[in-house]
């Protein structure tokens, strides 16, 4: 591993056997040749997700992996990912590879680029010709668009697991379960500005969703109330100075 990292990739696993491997494969293959580290965080799977990654330990120098001793959802997942990161941007993407890793470079240049706001702490992605069930894209739409008129975070698809930001202002926003499918606006919130890039979106793979459609609805909507209150209790100083 190279002293440096410049992008670190961090992918929450939970019972993706068939999946993990193929993945992290894919993700060194498109940044290869940059400073990068990958980590893989396996959230209690009961299945050989964590097997099949150890194994490729010693074909990909840049794969970390990171257990957690029980299952701790999504959210928290991506949270002790982060925490371990070692560079200053991080990009996420879900671990059903669904996400294509193709979109990272994408994504991370538009963070980065020379004229980028100074401003700007994310770039998420928006799932074009999404591969999922009618009654599971029927289901985000109708909550995307209460949470889009509700916290007018501009985000079309706060459900789209690949994005990349800034360490730092995520370690600025507050964590709660679920928190992954409101950084948009838990990023406003903080000040910082959100852009968006179309991103490409796969079939499944291997194995199946780890959430019901009216689960996903019925937390979604529950998890919104919180999200409101937290805006309406934020207050910016404008900048700091150090005196």
């Amino acid at each position: 591993m190279p002293e440096t990292i410049e992008f670190s990739v961090v992918v929450p696993m939970h019972n993706e056997a068939g999946n993990a491997a193929l993945l992290a494969r894919e993700i060194a293959a498109v940044l290869d040749g940059r400073s990068y580290e990958m980590i893989f965080v396996d959230d209690a799977s009961r299945d050989d997700t964590r097997a099949e990654l150890a194994a490729l330990k010693g074909e990909l120098p840049a794969l970390r992996l990171i257990g957690h001793r029980k299952n701790a959802g999504q959210s928290r997942a991506v949270h002790t990912g982060v925490l371990a990161a070692r560079a200053p941007i991080v990009g996420t993407l879900d671990g059903d590879g669904q996400n294509d890793p193709a979109d990272l470079p994408r994504l991370l240049a538009r963070l980065t680029r020379a004229d980028a706001p100074a401003e700007l702490g994310m770039v998420a992605g928006k799932r074009v010709k999404r591969q999922d069930s009618w009654s599971k894209r029927t289901a985000s739409t109708i909550a995307n668009n209460i949470r889009k008129a509700a916290l007018k975070d501009g985000a079309d698809d706060s459900g789209s697991g690949i994005k990349v930001f800034k360490r730092e202002a995520f370690l600025r926003i507050p964590y709660f379960d679920h928190m992954h499918r409101f950084m948009a606006a838990l990023m406003l919130r903080e000040g910082y500005a959100v852009e968006f890039l179309e991103v490409n979106h796969r079939q499944r793979g291997a194995g199946r969703s780890k959430y019901t459609n009216l689960g996903r609805l019925a937390a979604n909507m529950t998890d919104l109330w919180g999200v409101m209150w937290l805006r309406s209790r934020a207050r910016l100083p404008g900048g700091t100075d150090e005196l």
